[in-house]
């Protein structure tokens, strides 16, 4: 799976439907939006990473890949499919996996805190490097191991989240509590997210601009894990920071990354994130005119 490939579906799309909402920055935190009842999103996120900072025996360097694809079936409910691969120098390019997840808001109008229920089934292998989330004691000596030796480990697991999100005075602030369990073994893992971000200019100008500051959202967002219902806790878990920016083009593209670190020895030096997304206002109606266009 290759990110300039999923680019160039994004960008070809982004030049025949019109623009819809912005993205949020975040790579790892939900927030309590919503995709709108009939759009779809299209979305690949990139992380790039290397064990123990790239060290002679400390694995090799990766591109762990995500790419989503979102779809608004209530204001209540949105569903969101993802295909995973990852690229290792010195070892091979392999797909990963798949995820199905729904989100379910558990109240209708916006109060101080949006509850969000999220269920999600995963079936991936242990060579999957997206990072979409952290949980349990994942760390980076896992990342490290060869993918002739991961992509064996079959990792069949639902997770679980409550995403609590709120907004005040333009920030929209956001925490993520995880738990996954593996439908054929082990314990319940645990791990957590959190978000703060903010456009740089809440009112928007009457013309289309590119640089304009409404158009560019920051934040920060950190993530770790927690360990499992045996030995809940922060011992030998990994956790990051990272930065956000999401730059939202007139085209109707939002380009996202996030420069993070790690803050523990069980966590890789530092990540960079990558995302690129495209959101198709009422998808069925754009292919149905689409269609009738073309006869």
């Amino acid at each position: 799976m290759h990110l300039s490939c999923n680019i160039a579906v994004i960008l070809l799309l982004a030049s025949v439907v019109p623009l819809c909402a912005q993205e949020p920055p975040t790579f790892v935190t939900y927030t309590h939006q919503m995709e709108e009842p009939g759009n779809l999103e299209i979305s690949t996120y990139g992380a790039i990473g290397s064990p123990n900072g790239g060290s002679p025996d400390g694995g090799h360097g990766f591109y762990g890949s995500a790419t989503e694809f979102e779809y608004g079936l209530r204001g209540w409910w949105t569903t969101e499919f993802y295909l995973d691969g990852q690229a290792t120098t010195h070892d091979s390019i392999i797909f990963t996996g798949f995820r199905y997840e729904n989100r379910f808001r558990l109240v209708p109008r916006e109060h101080w805190i949006n509850p969000v229920f999220y269920v999600e089934f995963e079936d991936t292998s242990g060579a999957d490097k997206s990072l979409l989330e952290v949980v349990d004691n994942d760390s980076q000596a896992d990342l490290a191991v060869p993918n002739a030796a991961t992509r064996l480990e079959k990792q069949r697991e639902l997770e679980t989240k409550l995403i609590l999100g709120s907004y005040a005075k333009g920030w929209t602030i956001a925490e993520n509590f995880i738990a996954e369990k593996n439908l054929a073994h082990a314990p319940f893992e645990f791990g957590y997210a959190a978000a703060v971000t903010r456009p740089l200019a809440l009112e928007a100008r009457a013309e289309q601009c590119t640089f304009c500051r409404e158009n560019f959202q920051a934040g920060v967002e950190a993530y770790g894990g927690l360990g499992t219902n045996r030995d809940f806790g922060l011992p030998d878990t990994a956790h990051y920071i990272a930065s956000l920016l999401a730059w939202s083009l007139p085209s109707g593209v939002t380009i996202k990354v996030s420069p993070g670190f790690g803050l523990t020895g069980s966590s890789l030096p530092f990540l960079l994130r990558v995302g690129v997304s495209y959101e198709i206002p009422q998808i069925g109606r754009t292919m149905r005119n689409a269609f009738r266009g073309g006869r």
